[in-house]
Parts: C-alpha cells; sequence; structure tokens
C-alpha cells in the first residue's frame, strides 16, 4: 500500500505574518509530498532489488535501503511539525504536567528546545521516550541521524532552512519564538493520548 500526502488543514489557516502560503504551500505541497513519493518509489524498488549483491561499500538494496529510512523519517517529522502547528503556543492539560515534572517549568522546556533548535542542522524534536517514561528533547541532523529509538516526537522544530528562509531570511531565531507562539499543545496532547500516555 502507498502513502498518501496529507493536506493538514490547519496549516491552511495560519497567520502569514508568522509563516506565509507561499512558504507553507512549497514546504507542504512540495517538498514534504516529495518524501511520500520518493517513500513509495523506493518501497517499489525494493521489491526487485538484488539481495544477493548486498554490500557495504556500494549496492543497489544497500542505497535503496539508506534512502528508505530518510525519506520515512522524513515524512513522520513533517507530518508531526504540521500536525501541532495553529494553536496558542501555551502548553496546557497532561503534556503540562509532564514538562513541569522533566523540565521544572514550560519557560525551562522553551529555552531548552529554542537552544536545540538553533544547534542543529535539520530538526530538535520534543519526544516522550519509552525508556524512562519522560519528554527529552533530542537533536536529529538530518531525518535518519539522531531519531531515538522507542520514542514519540511531540514536537518536531523544523530548522532546516527550506522552513524559515522565505520568510525570515537567515534569522533562524525569530522564526523560532514565531512557531513556538503557535504550537498546538491540544494536538500534544491528543498524541500522548493516541499512546496511552495518561
Amino acid at each position: 500500500m502507498s502513502l498518501q500526502a496529507k493536506q493538514f488543514e490547519n496549516t491552511k489557516k495560519l497567520d502569514e505574518k508568522v509563516i506565509s502560503k507561499k512558504s507553507m504551500d512549497i514546504h507542504r505541497d512540495k517538498l514534504y509530498a516529495g518524501y511520500v513519493n520518493k517513500t513509495n518509489e523506493i518501497r517499489d524498488k525494493l521489491k526487485t532489488a538484488d539481495r544477493s549483491k548486498a554490500a557495504a561499500t556500494y549496492s543497489e538494496y544497500g542505497e535503496l535501503k539508506r534512502r528508505e529510512t530518510f525519506n520515512v523519517n522524513g515524512v513522520i517529522l513533517h507530518e508531526n511539525y504540521f500536525s501541532v502547528l495553529g494553536g496558542d503556543g501555551k502548553p496546557k492539560g497532561k503534556v503540562k504536567e509532564l514538562i513541569e515534572r522533566d523540565f521544572g517549568s514550560v519557560d525551562a522546556l522553551k529555552e531548552d528546545l529554542l537552544a536545540c533548535s538553533m544547534a542543529g542542522l535539520g530538526w530538535a524534536v520534543l519526544c516522550y521516550d519509552y525508556l524512562d517514561q519522560k519528554l527529552h528533547i533530542y537533536l536529529v541532523d538530518f531525518h535518519h541521524h539522531g531519531a531515538v529509538w522507542g520514542c514519540i516526537p511531540l514536537v518536531a522544530m523544523d530548522v532546516f532552512e527550506h522552513a524559515y528562509f522565505i520568510d525570515y531570511g537567515s534569522d533562524r531565531k525569530t522564526y523560532l519564538e514565531a512557531v513556538w507562539k503557535m504550537l498546538n499543545w491540544d494536538a500534544v496532547n491528543d498524541i500522548l493520548k493516541k499512546h496511552g500516555i495518561k
């Protein structure tokens, strides 16, 4: 079964002073959709790839598997990023309880998340980690470098330049502050509930 690119209606209603329609249309409808399409293409090619020639130095099968994780994680991270936009930026409910337990305060979480977002090449991801049942922020330079097994992404901050350059130029910090103010923490609580975290 092939993946389908989602539309994310909430991204069509965002304040254009924060993220312009042009920027979001390119990001969602071209870049993200490209990861979905490339994942489907790779999975089709894997069906017939010659496994007898698999090698770490180079093989068609090996390269397909490497690009598969890059593209699948690109889909997952973008779907999270788009799904948690369009709120008022104020944590509430279960996620606020977890933030206060694991970071001490919402301000401490924000400071850490934005610092990680400034330090990374691609993503800063607030996750719920099943290993210790706590929230953590992980730096993910590329979609498939830095991800931690056993974690649920709750807030994926896209810090690749494509996410902000049209609207903010090289001013990543202003972009991050603007995105923080429109995070939808109700959507984050829905993610926690979906995964049975009470």
